[in-house]
């Protein structure tokens, strides 16, 4: 089925900000692992398989509608060197997603391709969740410090 040309246009961005927030969420992950936060890792990891899920829904759209999905473009990534600068980028990151996706979902709507509205609204819904996480674990790290707060994020934490 042809795709609309704007519209495909917006899910080949939208993939290169979900292929971008997989190596981002990846590296992250993996320095928490490196720096014994366990818990944090594994949370983080969760995201970037999110963002997996999300990438291979955005690439069978775009095929399906006859597009060419782009898989060789990332946007510039911002890895933290602390775990409060990690949720932060990560946080930033998330909030354009939610930008970006409102706007695909008009151009989707504008274009009268509910299927496309359908799935951009799901993936919404999960971008808005790890906006929602970040302001949780910022909320706790203002409330009982950074040292407390990754104390917790070890395997050995209560």
């Amino acid at each position: 089925m042809k795709g609309n040309p704007q519209l495909l246009e917006v899910l080949n961005q939208l993939l290169a900000d979900e292929l971008t927030a997989i190596n981002q969420y990846m590296v992250h992950s993996e320095m928490c692992d490196n720096w014994g936060f366990t818990k944090l890792h594994k949370a983080i990891e969760k995201q970037a398989m999110d963002e997996m899920h999300h990438a291979e829904w955005l690439i069978r759209r775009i095929l399906f509608l006859d597009g060419m999905p782009v898989v060789s473009k990332l946007n510039p990534m911002k890895i933290g060197s602390s775990v409060m600068d990690m949720i932060v980028n990560d946080q930033d990151a998330e909030l354009d997603a939610v930008k970006a996706y409102n706007a695909a979902i008009a151009l989707a709507h504008e274009v009268k391709d509910q299927a496309s509205v359908d799935l951009l609204i799901r993936i919404l819904n999960m971008e808005e969740g790890h906006v929602d996480w970040a302001e949780n674990q910022r909320a706790q790290i203002e409330q009982m410090g950074i040292e407390n707060y990754l104390a917790n994020q070890t395997e050995g934490a209560a």
